[in-house]
């Protein structure tokens, strides 16, 4: 039996948010707490979106973990950390809701922590731009400690998976070595990872999810339909929405939400028209859900608002596996490993394959102006070796990863130029044996040499079988979509506000592009949008009661 609320031709609500990701459920935890009374509506039949599949690596700048470890921040360094490695141009527009979000994200930690069962965690990870004003080196990167799925209690079952695995927690799969040594590492953490499943116990995403949802229910104010679709705003006027016409079960329901709608749906890589409008460079992997079809996008559209920011999203590496019966991504930035780089369509490479942002280059054009795409990660037995998953991960896609005794017969097989490839991998080769990349200066930043370890980040290719694999286009998620307020609130193709609607996360046109500025400024971020609408509508409630209107 699917759990939930059925929903009537009718149905009434102060807040009614669409989506149950990590920005709808803040954003229904902060307006419950408020008193309001929120309905969240799941087009799915499960629950969680992107965000329960995640890592939930987020990045909280200024949180109270930080400053009982010692560490110095606040908003103007965190700030002055975005504008440093921000696209250029792109203060002009955002530096007002980058401002919101840094000014908020300590209140929506203190929030979460005081009314769910999440506990974060501080990770040793620091800021990737070491080099930037403001970056420091540990306390903004935080996860959520193991929960049970069980607390979600009726829901739980229908909570999404993941593709990663979510026994082990943000900072294991990351940092203790699962990935270059996955035997060594279970040997050392097994024990601790059998008696968390003895318990229940799920962490990353698994984590973050369940607690959310608990923290809701518990207010006795948050409501949760699932396979209720979102089709259309409901008008109350010119430039004002009053609710949205919801589809479950063959009934087309008129919901009226009395403060306004949030959209917080994720993205819109899965519907391919909208995808390759705005991605028209070879795809890899979707690493999302498949049911991140725009709809968001489309309803704010509907409604008036203006789209923007349709060409960002969060790129990365991704290895080939099966999820809900189908060929998926697993985002896993492989190409960083010694004994591998990253060639383009001309066999050449174009940047530090251990950089952080590596995946925003693959959108770059090349010297003649074309896309560089396709381009391969090619790497030879020691890569493999170094990174058995890769070759674990490949079997699930036979014909992925392509072997060649020589070089020669590898760009054969990639259709690449063999002289050219042949000269890069000696290039690099020579770099490697000096221990200085003197094209890209792979490894010399403090981030590269931190994730690069002891051993280096440069290593020749020599030994066969020589390997290539694709590395164009993998997505966790597009970023585009109505243009907000610092409030949340979206505004329409002229700028004014909407009343009555607001977006959060992957919905809405991010602030934080292609460009991330730490791992977790998706998970992040998106919450604190997600609280940000919520204590919008709920100075929105305040004044409509101030005024003497119906509550």
């Amino acid at each position: 039996m699917r759990p939930g609320v059925r929903l009537g031709q009718d149905a009434h609500c102060d807040v009614l948010i669409l989506g149950s990701g990590a920005a709808a459920l803040s954003c229904a935890l902060r307006a419950a707490v408020d008193g309001l009374d929120v309905l969240v509506v799941e087009k799915s039949g499960l629950w969680g979106g992107t965000s329960a599949m995640s890592g939930a690596g987020a990045w909280i700048p200024g949180n109270r973990h930080a400053r009982a470890a010692g560490v110095a921040d606040d908003p103007e360094t965190a700030l002055a950390y975005i504008r440093a490695v921000a696209p250029e141009g792109w203060a002009e527009e955002e530096d007002p809701l980058w401002r919101a979000f840094v000014e908020a994200a300590p209140r929506m930690l203190d929030l979460l922590e005081t009314r769910t069962p999440i506990r974060f965690e501080i990770l040793s990870e620091p800021d990737p731009i070491l080099e930037a004003p403001g970056a420091v080196m540990k306390g903004r990167m935080l996860s959520p400690a193991p929960l049970p799925r069980a607390m979600a209690g009726a829901f739980a079952e229908r909570l999404r998976r993941s593709t990663q695995p979510h026994d082990l927690t943000y900072e294991e799969m990351i940092w203790a070595g699962f990935v270059h040594a996955p035997v060594r590492a279970y040997a050392r953490n097994g024990a601790k990872i059998l008696a968390r499943k003895a318990r229940g116990l799920a962490a990353q995403g698994s984590a973050l999810m369940p607690g959310l949802l608990s923290g809701c229910l518990d207010t006795g104010n948050v409501r949760l339909a699932l396979e209720a679709r979102a089709m259309s705003p409901i008008m109350g006027g010119p430039g004002r929405v009053a609710g949205a016409l919801v589809r479950q079960d063959d009934l087309l329901c008129r919901v009226s939400a009395r403060l306004g709608v949030v959209i917080a749906t994720g993205g819109f890589e899965w519907d391919h028209a909208m995808y390759r409008e705005h991605f028209p460079e070879p795809l890899d992997f979707l690493c999302s859900p498949s049911t991140n079809t725009g709809d968001g996008q489309k309803f704010a559209r509907e409604a008036g608002a203006g789209l923007a920011r349709m060409d960002q999203a969060n790129i990365a590496g991704a290895l080939p596996t099966r999820y809900e019966g189908r060929i998926h991504g697993m985002p896993l930035r492989f190409q960083a490993n010694r004994h591998a780089i990253v060639v383009d369509k001309t066999a050449r490479r174009f940047g530090d394959e251990y950089d952080f942002n590596f995946g925003e280059a693959l959108l770059e054009r090349g010297p003649d102006g074309e896309s560089r795409l396709p381009a391969w990660v090619i790497g030879d037995a020691d890569m493999l070796r170094s990174a058995p998953v890769v070759g674990v991960y490949a079997r699930r896609l036979p014909g992925w990863m392509k072997r060649a005794p020589t070089l020669k017969a590898l760009a054969t097989a990639c259709g690449l130029d063999a002289a050219e490839l042949d000269r890069t991998v000696e290039r690099f080769n020579r770099f490697a044996r000096q221990g200085r990349d003197d094209d890209f200066h792979r490894g010399e930043s403090g981030y590269d040499r931190l994730i690069a370890g002891k051993a280096g980040a440069l290593a020749e290719i020599r030994r066969a079988p020589f390997v290539a694999m694709p590395f164009n286009i993998s997505l966790m998620g597009t970023k585009g979509g109505p243009r907000t307020t610092p409030g949340g609130q979206v505004v329409d193709v002229a700028g004014r506000p909407i009343s009555g609607l607001y977006a959060a996360g992957n919905a809405m046109a991010n602030p934080f592009g292609s460009r991330a500025v730490g791992t977790g400024t998706t998970i992040g971020p998106v919450l604190t949008w997600g609280f940000i609408c919520a204590e919008s509508l709920a100075r929105a409630n305040s004044i409509s009661l101030a005024k003497g209107e119906d509550a």
